[in-house]
């Protein structure tokens, strides 16, 4: 067994939390080398996150993806909200957003497209299972418990409910949108006793907004 397959059996809060402290890091990363960078590093971002999401899913038994009606409905309704209140109140100011590639490599060309691909296939597929297991199943179930993997993914704990929706929305830009998004999110997880159903609603949530994106020139959302 290879060095890393050890550690990521040997530490369940590795396998969860290693992922996504990495891709905040490379996250953080973005537009420090020059403007064009911050499309680069989101590259790079994603070929990593999905890597890491290859190498910790035969020890994070509950990152598996699930569909159900109420991940539909929750995706759906959390990018109305999303978008929907983003006149209406002020945002943090964060690096790290990625903006429109256009304006770093022509509008319309090849590049440009590529980068918009890129992105909207890294928020759907690569985003959902970092966060989720990271937010949704260590996180909230070590503030039950710092002996988390005792705590089944349906126990209802209202504070630390609310401490990871506060958690998650202010890691974002978005952070009132990211606090309603983080408890339903949570509430899908309570209710179905899995993750995947979080995963699949986060998917839906991210696609819509990154196809939302490209169709309204809203680029500040990323």
């Amino acid at each position: 067994m290879r060095l890393l397959e050890k550690k990521l059996a040997a530490s369940p809060v590795i396998a969860r939390v290693a992922p996504f402290l990495i891709f905040l890091a490379l996250t953080a990363c973005q537009g420090r080398f020059g403007a064009a960078s911050v499309h680069w590093i989101y590259l790079a971002k994603t070929v990593a996150g999905a890597w890491l999401v290859w190498e910790t899913w035969p020890f994070v038994s509950e990152m598996r993806w699930a569909f159900s009606r109420e991940a539909v409905v929750a995706g759906v309704g959390i990018f109305a909200v999303w978008v929907g209140l983003d006149p209406f109140y002020p945002q943090l100011l964060k690096s790290g957003a990625t903006g429109n590639p256009n304006e770093q490599f022509g509008e319309g060309s090849a590049l440009a497209w590529f980068f918009i691909a890129v992105h909207i296939l890294g928020m759907t597929l690569v985003v959902p299972p970092i966060e989720e297991v990271f937010y949704r199943s260590f996180l909230y179930r070590y503030f039950v418990n710092q002996n988390f993997l005792t705590v089944p993914l349906n126990t209802f704990v209202p504070w630390a409910f609310l401490a990871t929706a506060i958690v998650f929305g202010l890691s974002h830009n978005e952070w009132l949108a990211g606090i309603i998004c983080g408890a339903a999110y949570q509430g899908l997880v309570l209710r179905r006793n899995r993750l995947g159903d979080a995963m699949t609603a986060h998917a839906i949530t991210n696609f819509l907004l990154g196809a939302w994106i490209v169709w309204r020139g809203e680029w500040h959302f990323w």
